[in-house]
């Protein structure tokens, strides 16, 4: 389940925590007394020494040693499953005055209750002084942070290879899963709970690893996820309509991402400026920062920039381009993934791993070696076949659907572009007429499905998709084919139908999602299989990709 997927609060029962799976093997236990010092609340008696070696905010993850956090829920208080933590092996419990009086009135508890003003607040710290995730002295992982609307995953995906051709051993986290020097684990939310993200954090470090790439949504910095994180290096990538269901207007969005450009988060920055809101958060920002403008020849912010990308030219499927600084020196990069956005990731990329310090030289061996922006990312821009040319993308708002619709579109006389696409129930409205605009005006056939309804009704978010693309259609004369299909695997074969070889099919709005979650029950959908299927009954040829489970 991605961000845009997910409920934006964490429940303290609600199963989002992924449990001992993220934990290090060995953490030193630290004192009761210590933990309450760390939050304003002294802890009498013999209780100061109790050993705590863990922390979660899920009664069903509690494991003996932890402190359980007790926050209060959507539905319910963390507070009711105080027991069943306890039963657990919970050693000691957090929690806010509400969850006190909660425990006040049920039998007597027999651990220590912490009650703090604001505990969500209090998360991340706690976290990292219980496992030590980033101490003053000794090693810990080199950490690269990247925010923005789109490009958060394929940005740290190239971070990552470009690391691990450095020679580094790397982490990742983020959308599609997460790695800490073992087996992937597929991943609930962008970015993990603070709880989480520390033991991760320890997990990499007792592991040996060197370096971690990590996404950081909005909703992460809105519910403290990243709370006691510091990031080596933070970098930006765009900002465009979305999220609004939380943030409420633009300016809100723009001031929680900016959070995460300050000293208490980052050490420095990269920082993209083709848009006003990355010129915004560089002029404001309160760490070392260094500018990026991918718009060549078209924006003024080039001219402002400390790296601009220049002579881009085809190469493949991908882009070629030249990485130019101010000072003269300049960088030759490649990209084997399609799309102008991909250029932008793949330089985005290249700068936040040289501002960690690598030189120019050893980055520029590594370029021309490993081709490491050619890296496959499940569900972005995925190409599941070529004759007709298939794609699944993530693009779930408006700038990410233009962009993969512009980037998929060939010059092959006759050929057609058919999008199947939805939006997600119970998150911003604004954007769906928008979406359907922006369907009607780059494609050929524009086929409106569902996404992820959640408890919406289906037929209304279709409804105002449809209607955004039929208004475009009628006051600007286009000549497009509207269409409406569900459920999205029909409309998936209705795509496929409808084309012939020269075609292209853009798959929309899910990208590596394998459920489709619908009035509160998870329907198994993975977008890359259902097309897959449609195109072999149709007698086309698919690519072999192990990514695509069946």
């Amino acid at each position: 389940m991605s961000e845009h997927h997910a409920p934006g609060s964490t429940d303290a029962t609600n199963g989002t925590e992924a449990g001992s799976g993220f934990r290090p093997t060995a953490v030193a236990p630290v004192p009761l007394g210590t933990i309450g010092e760390s939050v304003g609340v002294v802890v009498p008696g013999a209780s100061r020494s109790i050993p705590v070696t863990g922390i979660s905010l899920n009664s069903r993850t509690v494991e003996p040693g932890d402190l359980y956090v007790a926050l209060p829920g959507a539905a319910r208080h963390g507070a009711d499953f105080v027991s069943q933590a306890v039963t657990a092996g919970a050693v000691a419990v957090v929690t806010d005055d509400d969850g006190a009086r909660l425990l006040a009135l049920s039998a007597d508890t027999p651990v220590p209750v912490l009650v703090v003003d604001r505990p969500r607040s209090a998360v991340g710290g706690l976290a990292a002084l219980i496992y030590q995730s980033r101490p003053e002295t000794g090693p810990a992982p080199s950490l690269f942070g990247v925010t923005g609307t789109n490009g958060k995953t394929t940005t740290t995906y190239f971070i990552n290879a470009l690391l691990q051709a450095l020679g580094r051993k790397t982490g990742l986290i983020g959308t599609i899963e997460i790695v800490a020097g073992g087996q992937p684990i597929p991943s609930l939310l962008t970015t993990p709970e603070s709880t989480d993200i520390h033991a991760l954090l320890a997990l990499m470090r007792e592991r040996g690893l060197d370096a971690a790439s990590m996404e950081v949504s909005s909703h992460a910095v809105s519910f403290h996820r990243v709370d006691g994180v510091q990031f080596d290096v933070a970098g930006f990538t765009n900002l465009t309509q979305d999220h609004l269901d939380l943030h409420g207007t633009m300016d809100d969005y723009f001031h929680t991402k900016a959070e995460l450009f300050t000293p208490l988060r980052a050490r420095s920055a990269v920082i993209t400026i083709d848009d006003e809101w990355g010129r915004r958060l560089a002029a404001g920002a309160a760490i070392p920062v260094t500018t990026l403008a991918t718009a060549e020849g078209t924006d003024p912010s080039a001219s402002a920039a400390d790296w601009t990308v220049t002579a881009t030219a085809p190469r493949g499927l991908g882009t070629e381009f030249r990485l130019s600084h101010r000072d003269g020196t300049e960088l030759r990069v490649h990209t084997g993934l399609p799309g102008g956005f991909n250029v932008s990731n793949a330089a985005l990329a290249t700068l936040m791993v040289l501002a960690s310090g690598v030189d120019a030289e050893t980055l520029q061996s590594v370029l021309d070696s490993a081709d490491p922006f050619t890296v496959a990312v499940p569900g972005r821009m995925q190409l599941v076949s070529t004759a007709p040319a298939a794609v699944v993308d993530f693009a779930h708002n408006p700038d990410a659907l233009r962009r993969a619709l512009e980037a998929v579109r060939s010059a092959e006389p006759g050929s057609r572009v058919i999008v199947v696409f939805g939006a997600t129930g119970q998150r911003d409205q604004g954007k769906r007429p928008a979406m359907g605009a922006i369907a009607a005006r780059l494609a050929d056939v524009v086929i409106v499905s569902d996404d992820d309804p959640h408890d919406e009704d289906a037929a209304a978010i279709r409804a105002d998709v449809l209607a955004g693309a039929r208004h475009a259609q009628e006051t600007e004369g286009l000549g497009c084919t509207i269409l409406e299909s569900y459920p999205r695997d029909a409309a998936i074969r209705q795509a496929v139908d409808m084309a012939d070889h020269r075609d292209t099919i853009l798959v929309a709005g899910r990208g590596h999602e394998v459920w489709q979650e619908v009035n509160g029950v998870n329907l198994a959908l993975d977008d890359r299989v259902e097309l897959r299927e449609a195109l072999t009954a149709r007698g086309f040829t698919v690519l072999n990709d192990e990514r695509i489970e069946s």
